[in-house]
């Protein structure tokens, strides 16, 4: 594949790293990402399997050498692997340097294998709680069981699995160590997010179940020693290693602390939609240039402009007791 010129916003920041939301669908019903009865978008207005194909072509074409794979849940589309497959052909070339997905692990006992067939390396798993029955209420549908058996599959298959915990104060705050130490004996990673002002969770209920994980990092460091790491996966998670396990943990905190400088990523809806900002409404349209033209010179022209208007950062904000910034889309509209 020729390269054309990078792709290079107004802060010099080069874009890297693609976020791809396959499906608005899912198969659980988490209350902080959608509501229990969702009205999921017309077939029509999905790209099609070969127009995320060419979607994301066009980006590693314009440089991006990181997709990501998200939802909704990415493994519930129809005929989503030949999906991968495509993309696995960019990462036989090495233009793609990394391929992988984020998953409620639900469909992992079914596609871990065939996934690493493909050269995924890692899944990232969202995984709230350990307990049965409070992981049945915020998913809704879920079931642990079919999660754990699927992370299991993942493993076998030589996968490397991170975990990503959402800190939600009054739910899961009391099994902080229990699911450190689980990560531990099961040598997965472990982020932590904190809870985004997105969807339609009720104001009361977001600032109640709100969880600043610099109060996280203070428990954690009662009990390990942690030590900063300096690395960056292209994400806005910043690491610490417990010294006393060994293990890497992660922290997301759009809200108390601002990691737009390094921003290298823009997202990319299921409907076309391109979002430079996770934190802003800003978005490009770019199913109506794809779908104008068999040439792409329109989509990739469309692809700059947007690019050109890709802002320093966000300002979501709790502090003042109500949110600031919130969005008014789901979590499962922009994959995360």
């Amino acid at each position: 594949m020729t390269h054309a010129a990078p792709l290079i916003d107004p802060f010099a920041r080069p874009i890297k790293y693609l976020r791809v939301s396959v499906t608005d669908r899912c198969d659980f019903r988490c209350t902080y990402c959608m509501t229990e009865h969702m009205t999921f978008l017309p077939k029509k207005e999905l790209l099609t399997l070969e127009e995320l194909d060419r979607m994301c072509t066009s980006f590693i074409g314009l440089g991006v050498e990181k997709l990501r794979i998200t939802g909704g849940e990415p493994l519930v589309r129809k005929g989503i692997m030949t999906f991968f497959e495509g993309m696995a052909r960019h990462l036989q070339t090495g233009a793609l340097r990394e391929l992988t997905l984020t998953t409620n692990g639900s469909q992992l006992v079914r596609f871990s294998q065939d996934l690493a067939d493909l050269g995924v390396k890692r899944v990232n798993v969202s995984l709230d709680t350990l307990d049965d029955q409070k992981f049945a209420e915020i998913t809704r549908w879920g079931r642990l069981p079919q999660v754990r058996k699927g992370i299991d599959a993942a493993k076998a298959a030589g996968l490397r699995v991170k975990i990503n915990a959402v800190a939600l104060k009054g739910f899961n705050d009391s099994e902080l160590f229990d699911i450190v130490d689980w990560c531990a004996r099961e040598d997965h990673d472990l982020t932590f997010i904190e809870v985004m002002p997105m969807g339609d969770m009720s104001e009361e209920a977001r600032l109640g179940s709100y969880w600043p994980l610099a109060d996280l990092r203070k428990q954690l460091a009662a009990r390990f020693t942690l030590t900063d790491l300096p690395e960056n996966t292209g994400g806005p998670a910043r690491y610490v290693r417990l010294e006393e396990t060994g293990q890497k943990v992660g922290f997301i905190t759009p809200l108390t602390h601002n990691f737009c400088e390094s921003c290298n990523r823009v997202r990319l809806t299921c409907t076309g939609e391109l979002f430079m900002c996770l934190g802003q409404e800003d978005n490009a349209d770019l199913r109506a240039p794809l779908r104008a033209s068999p040439d792409n010179a329109l989509l990739e022209q469309v692809i700059r402009a947007a690019i050109s208007r890709k802002p320093k950062g966000h300002d979501f904000d709790y502090s003042r007791q109500k949110v600031d910034g919130q969005m008014s889309r789901h979590m499962s509209h922009t994959g995360g």
